[in-house]
């Protein structure tokens, strides 16, 4: 719900809260507390700023997606790169050109 929520601003942005509390009741069916919650949460994490009730990004979408993309590896394997591709070689077949563009980027991206 987070990455919806932030969806919204994204491609409205700058709103006011007024505007993003209707939004999220029309497109989330979230109450206006919910969406202040929710709105704190991620103002105190830095990726949105309500300045005088007009809500804009402090983070990109690619940013905070990458962001997300990290813990994720964090949480589930350990912070390591190799197990979540070995993971994910495991159980999706990975087309040649998409292999090649992979150890593209990594090689791009070597310490």
């Amino acid at each position: 719900m987070e990455s919806r929520f932030a969806d919204i601003i994204w491609e409205y942005e700058p709103i006011t809260s007024g505007e993003l509390v209707k939004l999220c009741a029309e497109k989330l069916d979230w109450k206006k507390s919910t969406t202040y919650t929710m709105l704190r949460r991620l103002c105190q994490r830095g990726i949105f700023v309500n300045d005088n009730k007009t809500v804009r990004r402090l983070m990109r979408k690619s940013q905070y997606r990458a962001a997300q993309a990290i813990n994720f590896i964090d949480e589930y394997f350990n912070g390591s790169l190799v197990d979540f591709f070995s993971a994910l070689a495991d159980n999706k077949k990975i087309q040649p050109r998409e292999a090649d563009d992979i150890i593209k980027l990594l090689e791009s991206h070597k310490a």
